[in-house]
């Protein structure tokens, strides 16, 4: 999704948010795709980071124009800065894997990141398509007020219209889906050492850690970190899910508005997971917010 002026996003995120006050929906639980049903206390578990980070800002972006998969822009002068921020920014927060889309925005600011932090030296990135944009059809290319107005026409509310050609919020979701079980396959499979039943200190969730605005907060103490560099849309889907589906706890002061807004451009959201193994596949057992949509590190323009 492209970066919108100030005044634009917050109607964007004004129109996201009524929609998903009003609506009277029932929330199918799906947690079960990946929560173990397993509860024994003696089985191992393994805890770790999870930082989002959306890339930094286009000339589309500036623009208020939609990308989506059809144009592959580079980063602006003011995208360029952001992610020397953002990878300033996370510097000495250690990470043990690192996975991007496979646009070129995101991938320049996964390495600009990437080169700043020591231990992502030795790290392979790694690029998945599942991690690309939202599809938004003809409408790409287009101001983000044309694909509203298309909405308005076809009598759909903003949040839930797909433009001709255009991807669906339940197939981003999708994607969403098969790259967390991908990733938890993955890190499962290289950090998984044969857990028995009396290991606690490196199986067992750390103690909550205050959030005081530092870059390492949340994974203080926590070995395994995941750093993920993609999209806005694909992460206001994924918190979604995360939050809707998954059942994810959050700080007691977060609010709505703020949780499903947009993203800003290399803005940061983290979560700690904690992951079994069950018949030889790594299922998700928990999922806590750390923060959404952090952006301390930018200077406002």
């Amino acid at each position: 999704m492209s970066q919108l002026p100030r005044k634009m996003l917050t109607e964007w995120s004004k129109l996201c948010v009524r929609h998903l006050v009003s609506r009277s929906e029932t929330r199918t639980d799906l947690s079960c795709l990946y929560y173990s049903a397993v509860t024994f206390k003696s089985m191992a578990e393994l805890t770790f980071g999870l930082t989002l980070v959306r890339h930094g800002e286009t000339q589309y972006n500036k623009e208020g124009l939609l990308q989506g998969q059809g144009i592959d822009s580079l980063l602006s002068e003011i995208g360029l800065q952001q992610a020397e921020a953002a990878g300033c920014y996370l510097k000495d927060v250690k990470f043990t894997n690192v996975f991007v889309s496979d646009m070129l925005r995101a991938q320049k600011t996964a390495e600009t990141i990437v080169k700043h932090n020591s231990s992502c030296s030795a790290l392979q990135m790694v690029c998945d398509p599942l991690l690309k944009e939202k599809s938004f059809g003809i409408a790409e290319g287009r101001r983000v007020q044309d694909l509203i107005e298309m909405a308005k026409a076809a009598g759909q509310p903003f949040t839930d219209f797909t433009p001709p050609k255009g991807e669906t919020q339940e197939q981003v979701k999708e994607r969403v889906k098969e790259f967390l079980d991908k990733m938890l396959q993955r890190i499962g499979a290289e950090q998984w050492h044969d857990r028995g039943e009396d290991e606690t200190s490196a199986s067992a969730p750390p103690e909550t850690s205050p959030v005081v605005g530092q870059a390492d907060d949340g994974v203080r103490g926590v070995p395994v970190h995941t750093l993920v560099v993609t999209h806005g849309v694909v992460i206001y889907v994924a918190v979604r899910f995360f939050v809707e589906e998954l059942h994810c706890s959050l700080p007691s002061d977060f609010d709505r508005a703020h949780m499903f807004s947009l993203s800003p451009n290399t803005g940061l959201c983290r979560f700690i997971l904690t992951m079994r193994k069950e018949d030889d596949r790594f299922k998700l057992s928990g999922i806590r917010c750390v923060f959404l949509h952090r952006g301390d590190h930018v200077t406002p323009n």
